[in-house]
């Protein structure tokens, strides 16, 4: 697998553990000792990978940021994605080419 693959592939892990962080926040933000959970993206030389932290306190409202963060990670998910597809596409014409 190539580098921007695997890097794409990492990209699409990372934005799928932020999807489930904020449907986890969302869900269960009126559940008694709920802790929020939230996932921080770190760069890594083959990509990046999550971490994810438990808040010890919500405050009210993040309800909010964790619509904005789940439309974030779709966002994510589309942009790898597309790398994923321009790659496939440039080794396609070089496989053309070389044949």
């Amino acid at each position: 697998m190539s580098s921007i693959a695997s890097i794409a592939l990492s990209g699409l892990a990372v934005a799928q553990q932020r999807l489930s962080a904020a449907a986890h926040n969302i869900a269960n933000a009126a559940t008694p000792d709920y802790q929020r959970v939230r996932v921080e993206s770190v760069a890594g030389p083959s990509g990046v990978h999550a971490v994810v932290r438990r808040e010890a306190e919500a405050a009210p409202g993040l309800h909010i940021e964790d619509a904005l963060e789940a439309k974030a990670a779709a966002q994510a998910f589309r942009a790898n994605l597309l790398v994923l597809r321009a790659e496939d596409r440039m080794l396609g014409s070089l496989l053309d080419v070389l044949a």
